[in-house]
Parts: structure tokens; sequence; C-alpha cells
């Protein structure tokens, strides 16, 4: 009688490991999640690292799992992790974290910017959609019982038929703003140093140098990542360049407009402004944006939050999956786009 041929044991699973703040591992990996997770790495789910120094036994990591409130990945951090081959992070820009020695060791980095990217976009044609309506306006007349009035005369053109909408920037969040506006009959223009006539009519838009594109849009969205040549994108001159009645939105870095400039300019009454993130964030609690009735500042709320960070999770065990496996990531992150990203 034949021995029998024993059974191959299953293949080990990589040895993960949270980083990031508690209260975030809390959210984005809820038991469920976990479970799931637990199925293509070996990971502690009550192990979570926002600080490498005082951890112990780190030598077996071969993956990160990361968020915001992860540590610093330095030197001294990959000495600690010798077997660390790879970071998925369960959040947007790694610019936080990852660095130069990440590169130098070759790490494979995946990120979740493009999860994060559907709410951010969501949101800025939601104020796209309320600016061009003047919802924001006649919302407070009304509240202020101010009705009956003629709306049509008290804003001449108002609605969003073929109104010209500028998206600076063919960002993650820019190339979705402009999928999702193409269903409307919206004028659309791009600017971006990046771009060319030809990508930008693949999005649904046409490309203008950014001064035109201020001075011809009704909105004027931002989405262009911060970076050393994008601080104060929107200073005094190009705020001043931009039409009576149009409206600035910011759901991208606080740094691309000059806010004092800004509040100059909103204090008037001239241009309107929905700005989701600010610098300082946050602002002083005597900045006139908080009370001027043309301006909604809100903060910080675009990007994923409650059950939207879900997405990312899904996201981020998708790339797990896809590492396990041996697959490519999905949404690698590439050292030279950094440079112009987020």
């Amino acid at each position: 009688m034949p021995t029998p041929t024993p059974a191959s044991a299953p293949p080990a699973r990589p040895r993960a490991l949270f980083a990031m703040a508690r209260r975030h591992r809390d959210t984005l990996f809820p038991p469920a999640v976990t479970r799931r997770l637990a199925t293509y790495v070996d990971i502690d789910p009550d192990r979570v690292v926002d600080d490498f120094t005082r951890e112990p036994a780190l030598g077996e990591v071969e993956l990160l799992i990361t968020s915001w409130g992860c540590p610093v990945l330095d030197r001294r951090a990959l000495a600690r992790m010798p077997a660390l081959k790879a970071v998925v992070h369960a959040a947007g820009s790694v610019k936080h974290h990852i660095t130069r020695e990440c590169w130098d060791r070759g790490l494979r980095v995946s990120s979740a910017a493009a999860a994060n990217a559907v709410p951010v976009a969501e949101y800025t044609v939601a104020a796209i959609l309320f600016a061009n309506k003047r919802v924001l306006d006649i919302g407070g007349l009304y509240r202020e019982h101010r009705a009956p009035l003629d709306w049509a005369g008290l804003y001449p053109g108002f609605g969003n038929y073929r109104r010209t909408v500028g998206i600076v920037g063919a960002s993650l969040v820019g190339r979705k703003v402009l999928e999702l506006l193409r269903p409307h009959d919206l004028d659309l223009l791009l600017a971006d140093p990046h771009a060319d006539a030809e990508r930008a009519a693949a999005l649904g838009a046409r490309h203008v140098e950014l001064d035109e594109l201020v001075r011809r849009s009704d909105v004027v969205s931002l989405h262009a990542p911060a970076l050393p040549e994008t601080r104060h994108l929107m200073d005094a001159r190009r705020l001043a360049l931009m039409r009576d009645g149009a409206t600035l939105v910011n759901t991208a870095r606080g740094s691309l407009v000059d806010t004092d400039a800004l509040t100059a300019e909103a204090v008037t009454g001239r241009i309107h402004a929905v700005v989701d993130v600010t610098e300082p964030e946050v602002l002083p609690a005597a900045s006139p944006l908080y009370t001027l009735p043309n301006v909604l500042l809100t903060p910080h709320i675009a990007g994923s939050l409650g059950g939207e960070l879900l997405r990312i999770s899904a996201d981020v065990l998708d790339e797990v999956a896809r590492y396990g496996s041996g697959a490519p990531f999905a949404h690698a992150v590439h050292e030279a786009a950094l440079a112009t990203s987020a």
C-alpha cells in the first residue's frame, strides 16, 4: 500500500504591523476588516505603533500598514526593521513618513490617495454647482425671511448652464473633479504646467495658462500640490484677476492661497470663496473668513471621514492581497512622481 503524501504546509504569511495613531487604526480597521486582513498577513490587530524607537521586536516585520500619525521612516527606524520590504499607506500623501532612505533600500510603497480623492472631488463638485447656483447667498437671504425676492434680478445669469469652471492642477483629485463635471453643461478649463492640450482634451477640458483660466472662470478650483513653486499660487495679483462674483474653491492645500490677500478681496464682497484648507490651519478666531456671507469655511472635511474611510480600508486590503500574491501594487507610489504630487 503506497504511503500517503503529506500535505504541504500553507505558505507563510508576511509579518505585518500597524504604524499610525491608534484612533485611525480603530476607524480604518474595524473588526470585520481586520479579520479579512489577517487572511493575507500575520498581524497582531491590537499592536499599533506610533513611535518606532520604543518598540521591541521589529526585526521580522516585512510589511508596514501606515496611516495618519505614522512615525517617520528614517535611517534609525529602518535599521530596526531589516526585513521590511513594503509600505501600504491607508491615507493620501506619503511625504510625511517616506524618506530618501526608504527609496535607497528599494521599498515598495502603495498609497490610498486615489480612494481619498473621491470624497474630495465630490465635495468640490458640490461646491462648484452650489456656487454657480448662488445657493449659499440665496439660502442666507431666505433664512432672514427676505423672500419672496427676484432671485434672477439679484443674481443675473446664475445657474450652471454653460458656466466656465477652471481646474488648477490635473492631480488625482483634479482629474476626478473633471470626470464628475463632464455630464454637466459646463465649459471646463485646465491649467497645469505638466499637461498639454491633448491631455486636457482627453479629460474633457481645454488647456490654458493659469492667468487666462483665472480671468475667464466663474469658479476657480485648486488641485495643485504644495510645492515651493505653488506657494501663494493665488496671490493678490492673481486674485484680482478673478471676475466680479466669481468663486475660489480650495480643497487642496492652504499654502496655495495667500490668506491675507484672499481676506482682503473677500471683505469687499467682490468674489466668493469655499475654503476647506487654510494657512495657518486653524485660522485665528478673529479672521473675517469665519463670518463673511460670501465665504464658506470648513475645517478640512473634504477628505475621507466617517463611512468614507472604509473605501480606503478596501483599497488597503486589495493592495495587501496583491503583495501577498506577489503581484504589483495597483496604486504604487514612485519616487520620481513625488516631486509633482501632494
